[in-house]
C-alpha cells in the first residue's frame, strides 16, 4: 500500500507563518498583513523581501559595540567627537537608538542585544558580558553606565554587571529611575530618557 504524502503549507500559509516572527503579531494579525501585501501591494511586498533579504547579508555586529552596523567599526565607534571614557551599556539596538534621540549623552555604548534570564535560559555568555568586560576594562573607559530597562531582568542584568566591574577601577553607575519601574526605553518619552541620564546614580 503507497505512504501518503505528508501535505505541505502552500504559499500563503509560509507568509502568514513568518510574518508571525515579528513582535506583537499573533494568528490573525499575520493573515490580515499577508492578505494586505498580496492584495493591495505586491510591489511594496517585494521591496520588503528585497530589503529583507539584503539587510540579512549586510547588516553584522559591530566589533567594538556589538551595535548593527555594515561595517567592521560602526560610525559611532569611530567617531572622535564621542567621549571614549564613557560607556553605556543598553540592551537592544532601539534602545540605543531612543538614547540618542535624548540629546543627552555624547559617550560610546555597548549592545547586550538581550538580558540575563535564567527561566529562559539566557545566562552571561549569551549577551556577550565577557565582551563587556574586556571592552569596559580597556583602559580607556572610566565609567559605565547602566542603561538596562527596569525589568526584573534588566535589573538583575544591571547588578551582574555591577558586580563583575566591582573588582576594576571603573566607575559604574546606572540610570536614575526618571524611567517608569518596568518600562521598556523605547517607549520612553525623549525628556524622561535625558533626565534619566543627567540624574543617574553610582552603584
Amino acid at each position: 500500500m503507497p505512504k501518503e504524502s505528508v501535505p505541505t503549507a502552500g504559499g500563503l500559509e509560509r507568509l502568514i507563518e513568518a510574518l508571525r516572527v515579528l513582535p506583537g503579531v499573533g494568528p490573525r494579525s499575520a493573515q490580515r498583513m499577508a492578505y494586505h501585501v498580496l492584495q493591495h501591494d505586491r510591489a511594496g511586498a517585494e521591496r520588503l523581501a528585497l530589503a529583507l533579504t539584503g539587510a540579512l547579508q549586510a547588516v553584522r555586529r559591530c566589533a567594538r559595540c556589538n551595535n548593527f552596523t555594515e561595517d567592521e567599526i560602526c560610525a559611532l565607534c569611530r567617531s572622535a567627537r564621542r567621549d571614549a571614557s564613557l560607556l553605556c551599556v543598553v540592551e537592544t539596538p532601539a534602545d540605543l537608538a531612543t538614547v540618542e534621540q535624548s540629546l543627552s549623552y555624547s559617550g560610546m555604548y555597548f549592545v547586550l542585544m538581550g538580558r540575563l534570564s535564567p527561566l529562559d535560559g539566557i545566562g552571561p555568555r549569551d549577551i556577550g558580558l565577557d565582551r563587556l568586560l574586556a571592552r569596559a576594562t580597556d583602559g580607556v573607559v572610566q565609567e559605565v553606565i547602566l542603561a538596562t530597562n527596569f525589568t526584573n531582568e534588566g535589573e538583575a542584568t544591571a547588578h551582574y554587571v555591577a558586580e563583575m566591574l566591582r573588582p576594576s577601577a571603573v566607575r559604574v553607575s546606572r540610570i536614575a529611575r526618571g524611567v517608569p519601574l518596568g518600562g521598556e526605553l523605547e517607549y520612553v518619552d525623549f525628556g524622561t530618557i535625558s533626565q534619566a541620564i543627567l540624574d543617574r546614580r553610582g552603584l
